[in-house]
């Protein structure tokens, strides 16, 4: 027998447009009593931010957390840089950033 495959949605996240909070549906909201994996539109209709107490309405669709950001049709451009996710971007920019103080460094042992 096989067992049943178990469904693993990826649940969006939500930003308040006001102040920048993001409802994670994995974590739930503490301050109102959410329970943890509640989407967005489970939510009650007089649910408001934790933060700056802004209505549902504030909120904009960011996605899942750990895909790329930005519009889906942008994704193909920029040698692929734009398909990677914000961490991969942090990576690589701040790598970028310690290889060339690396190299600005090994200048002094020039002689």
């Amino acid at each position: 027998m096989s067992e049943p495959a178990v469904e693993t949605s990826v649940l969006d996240r939500y930003e308040c447009r006001a102040c920048g909070y993001i409802y994670e549906p994995e974590k739930g909201d503490d301050k109102h009593d959410i329970p943890l994996g509640i989407p967005f539109a489970e939510l009650p209709i007089n649910w408001r931010c934790p933060v700056c107490t802004a209505k549902k309405t504030a909120f904009a669709n960011i996605g899942p957390a750990g895909t790329a950001s930005g519009f889906k049709a942008n994704l193909g451009y920029g040698f692929g840089v734009n398909q990677l996710t914000p961490g991969q971007k942090n990576i690589l920019i701040f790598g970028a950033l310690a290889l060339a103080f690396l190299f600005f460094v090994s200048l002094y042992g020039l002689q």
